[in-house]
This record gives structure tokens, C-alpha cells and sequence, in this order.
């Protein structure tokens, strides 16, 4: 049976608890470390970062606009706009194409 446990966080110094749901969710995540920072040491961490949410493939903060790159399509030859810098190695396909491929 898990149960609460009293973490002291590693920036602050103050205790906070890692509930039994919490270390549940970290098991589901495969994650194998218990946090070390408080919930607000763990936002003021991310944010000087500047990353809100730990996957780099979220969206920008605040739901800003991603800056878009022009490519030609591999399959159908038509300009397209993609959220990544095309490197020229791999193909690039349109958002129709690319659905189509899945």
C-alpha cells in the first residue's frame, strides 16, 4: 500500500508531501525519481526555463504562435507550411498528405 510521504524540497527547504496518488500517477508515467521541489520551486524551475510543461512537443507558453517553416511536399509537390526547419535528408509532406500517410 503506498502512502503519503514528507518530502524537504532541495530550493527551499520547506517540506510538502508527495500524496499516494501523486506517487501512483509518477508510477503510470514510468517516472522512477521522487520530486525534489515543492510545487511552487517545480513552476518558478520551469518557468525560468521557460518551459511549461516538461514535453518539448507542447505548444509555446501563453498559446502563442509557432513559427512555421515554407517546404515543398514530397508527394503531391506543393508548398506547404511545417513547425519544424526541413533539413533536406528526410521527405516533408503537406498536412493532407502527411494525414493520408498515417
Amino acid at each position: 500500500m503506498i502512502t503519503d510521504k514528507q518530502i524537504t524540497c532541495v530550493d527551499c527547504g520547506s517540506e510538502f508531501t508527495f500524496s499516494s496518488g501523486e506517487q501512483e500517477r509518477y508510477g503510470q508515467l514510468g517516472f522512477t525519481n521522487e520530486p525534489k521541489r515543492c510545487g511552487p520551486c517545480r513552476q518558478a524551475k520551469k518557468a525560468s526555463r521557460g518551459d511549461q510543461g516538461g514535453f518539448e512537443h507542447r505548444r509555446p507558453a501563453g498559446g502563442g504562435s509557432r513559427e512555421m517553416f515554407t517546404a515543398v511536399c514530397a508527394q503531391c509537390g506543393k508548398q506547404a507550411q511545417v513547425p519544424f526547419q526541413p533539413r533536406g535528408d528526410r521527405p516533408v509532406y503537406c498536412s493532407t498528405c502527411f494525414g493520408g500517410r498515417r
